[in-house]
């Protein structure tokens, strides 16, 4: 046994580096590709070469792409407009999904277990299902071709409600809320004191995800938003092909933007992520 485990530990880390290196190569195409020119983004797959893969012609890349789409194009504008919807939306639905998820693991009142079960079957309707309906409740609203038309329908997932009231339940004892409110704790600032605090790692995993989620959201801008001027980075991105031809290089390059900022955003925040992650699995 002592013999096979060194064996088995090289056998473990070579798997995982071959996924690593699988996992790697699309980020390295894109990298490669936002800096080569129009001439050389179709003849060579990863960096120019002079002859053998390992003599780059620097030649072959340029910077002009960058140049392009701060000088000639709307991306600063189609940035800004992510970076406020996908705030704004992970905020909010973070703060709406733990009170809801709060009230559903804390309080009992008439219809709960009703309540319950309507988002545990809301789990079970896949999104696309929902988009018809939804821009139907939208245009009812008057909501269509604004941000309320997506910050709106997005502020209290059933996912998220149903994640924060299985991590109240596991992470806080009733008794100590009972205490609380003995030593005269208000119930707003009880749960914004001591409840909240008390689940930060799901809060921070819930925060990222709802980020991620709105930042690379495709489809119902598409839907809702009619104004160029407000269209987030996702949608933007993809009409940067030309009508009479599509230069690749300039897409690939805003398609690096679009992907730089949430990645700085994982970095900084992966580790309550992975702990929110964890501490649900483990407790359930």
């Amino acid at each position: 046994m002592t013999r096979s485990k060194p064996f088995t530990t090289v056998l473990l880390y070579t798997a995982l580096s071959i996924f690593a290196a699988v996992t790697l190569v699309p980020f390295v195409y894109l990298l490669f590709s936002a800096f080569k020119s129009q001439a050389t983004f179709f003849t060579f797959v990863f960096w120019p070469t002079d002859g053998a893969w390992w003599q780059v012609d620097w030649s072959g890349f340029t910077g002009k792409h960058f140049k392009t789409l701060f000088t000639e194009t709307g991306i600063a504008r189609a940035t800004v407009n992510s970076f406020f919807l996908a705030s704004v939306t992970a905020v909010g639905a973070t703060l709406c999904s733990a009170m809801g998820g709060y009230a559903l693991a804390k309080y009992r009142f008439r219809g709960q277990g009703v309540m319950l079960w309507l988002v545990m079957g809301a789990l079970a309707v896949p999104a696309a299902l929902l988009l018809a309906p939804g821009y139907q409740v939208v245009y009812w609203l008057g909501l269509l071709d604004s941000y309320g038309g997506l910050i709106l329908p997005a502020l209290a997932p059933a996912f998220g409600v149903y994640l924060f009231r299985q991590a109240f339940i596991s992470s806080m004892p009733n008794e100590m809320l009972e205490a609380a409110r003995v030593d005269g704790c208000g119930e707003l600032r009880l749960f914004f004191t001591i409840a909240l605090p008390m689940v930060r790692p799901m809060v921070g995993a819930f925060l990222l995800i709802t980020y991620l989620g709105t930042w690379n959201n495709f489809i119902a801008p598409q839907i809702i938003i009619q104004s160029p001027d407000m269209l987030p980075l996702s949608v933007y991105v993809a009409q940067l092909r030309g009508p009479y031809g599509t230069e690749y290089g300039l897409i690939m390059a805003g398609t690096l933007i679009a992907v730089a900022p949430v990645l700085v955003l994982f970095l900084l925040l992966q580790r309550d992520f992975i702990a929110g992650l964890t501490a649900g699995a483990v407790k359930g």
